[in-house]
């Protein structure tokens, strides 16, 4: 390493936020970053250990992460980005929206805080877009092999990307206006904004990769049209079945999936839509059950929209509070309380609470009843079970509920119909260890085959998919 004693000389140090009142009046991002000078003491903390855990357990695509850390220490910005650009097709996505499991696997993080390993990967990859850097690279000739990708989220863009890279004619379906899956229209633009994928999309169609969207495949084209038309199929279908609230009430209105609430707002943000289109929060009491990243991202854009308050409940109970920059669960990933930036926007949070029913007059959702409940062990490394707690229940009132309480499986559609595919216990595609499903010629990439995970995970899918791919149309 350029600096060896990098880690002792300089301690962590973040990238700041715009103040809150500025950035709730725009869908804008509203980070910002760190000087150059001060970027590069922070890739000097990287340290030379023997075995870099933030590549080899904490990284899914396997990031080059301590040699990129150095040379842009050294201000090798260009070889830092060649780096980057061996794992990742996505960097400048996962620089923004990753919950970053390299950092929490950091060596340093044993005793320490980690390296700003996200903040870097994301400075790396924005200097590539600024020089020019990054350009089209299409194949230098082309196999005669047709492929199909359906679905355009970060698994179908990593493959596609990959496949057409390796001379395959490469068409991707979206059923949806415009590429990019749930990127596009799941994670709100003070998160990701569009014009990070746009980028991104027209590099890919200068390397040949054709986007065909507005079509739902399996209803306006069939499977067997894809079989007979490419020499393979690959289905980067997402997890998009939902999981609902099956209590009484649950038909009101004014109760919606995270999902349709997210995109809709996404689709009015990028004037896909009009304002009549939206599920709209604004002078709402706005109730969003469910705390993971789905939730945090309705708080934010229900702050955006105008909602009067903002409260979110989770049936798990509440994670213990860690104030230490180090990880107590090195090299894992620690379950501890964490508030986001959406958070901090304004919003009343409470745990180890399950839904009783919704109540409402005129057919609209106007309150919620609840209960508290406890999660409790027979055995010291058993399963906790969830017992409620008796005389425990209360009232919320609310005029939206959001239902963010994750995604089940891939969507059992037509398609899939068609093709006969074949699922595993929990519903998603059956695939073998290369992504190959049941059906022959037809692959399974990212979510549609592992149920709901990370932006990063799906790349890695996409990415693999793609090699086994290839390596089959190439014999």
């Amino acid at each position: 390493m350029g600096r060896v004693t990098g880690f002792l000389d300089f301690g962590r140090k973040d990238a700041g936020h715009l103040p809150v009142g500025q950035r709730l009046a725009a869908w804008a991002e509203f980070g910002v970053p760190l000087p150059e000078p001060e970027l590069r003491e922070q890739g000097a903390r990287c340290m030379d250990c023997g075995i870099p855990w933030c590549h080899a357990m904490g990284c899914p695509v396997a990031n080059l992460i301590p040699e990129w850390n150095d040379l842009m220490y050294k201000g090798e910005w260009r070889e830092a980005l060649l780096r980057l650009e061996m794992t990742n097709n996505l960097p400048e996505v996962t620089g923004r929206v990753c919950p970053a499991p390299c950092e929490a696997s950091c060596t340093l993080s044993i005793n320490s805080a980690p390296v700003t390993i996200r903040q870097i990967e994301l400075a790396i990859v924005e200097r590539g877009w600024a020089e020019g850097w990054i350009v089209p690279r299409p194949a230098r000739r082309a196999t005669g092999r047709t492929v199909a990708v359906i679905g355009s989220g970060p698994a179908g863009l990593s493959a596609a990307q990959q496949l057409a890279r390796a001379g395959h004619a490469v068409t991707v379906f979206e059923r949806s206006a415009r590429p990019g899956g749930l990127l596009r229209y799941g994670i709100p633009d003070f998160k990701l904004e569009k014009r990070v994928i746009d980028r991104r999309i027209r590099q890919m169609e200068a390397e040949g990769v054709r986007f065909e969207c507005g079509v739902e495949v399996g209803e306006d084209i069939s499977a067997r049209y894809l079989q007979r038309t490419y020499d393979t199929v690959l289905l980067a279908l997402g997890a998009g079945e939902p999981r609902d609230l099956a209590v009484p009430g649950r038909e009101l209105d004014g109760v919606h999936f995270a999902l349709d609430f997210l995109s809709r707002s996404n689709r009015f943000v990028a004037g896909e839509a009009g304002r009549d289109g939206l599920v709209d929060a604004k002078d709402r009491r706005v109730l969003v059950i469910g705390g993971g990243d789905t939730g945090s991202d309705c708080v934010g854009t229900a702050n955006r929209q105008g909602a009067v308050r903002v409260s979110q409940v989770e049936i798990l109970p509440r994670p213990r509070m860690w104030t230490e920059p180090w990880n107590p669960s090195w090299p894992y990933w620690p379950a501890i309380m964490r508030t986001t930036s959406s958070h901090e926007e304004g919003c009343e949070r409470d745990w180890g609470i399950e839904a009783v029913r919704l109540e409402g007059r005129g057919g609209r959702v106007e309150r919620g009843v609840f209960r508290r409940v406890e999660w409790r062990s027979d055995a010291p490394d058993g399963p906790a079970r969830m017992a409620a707690v008796p005389g425990s229940e209360f009232t919320l009132e609310a005029d939206l509920v959001l239902l963010a309480m994750g995604f089940l499986h891939v969507r059992h559609g037509r398609l899939l119909e068609d093709l006969s595919a074949e699922y595993d216990a929990r519903g998603n595609l059956h695939t073998d260890a290369r992504g190959l499903t049941s059906v022959r010629g037809v692959w399974a990439a990212g979510d549609a085959g592992t149920g709901a995970s990370l932006v990063v995970r799906a790349i890695f899918q996409g990415r693999e998919a793609a090699q086994a791919i290839d390596e089959t149309l190439s014999g």
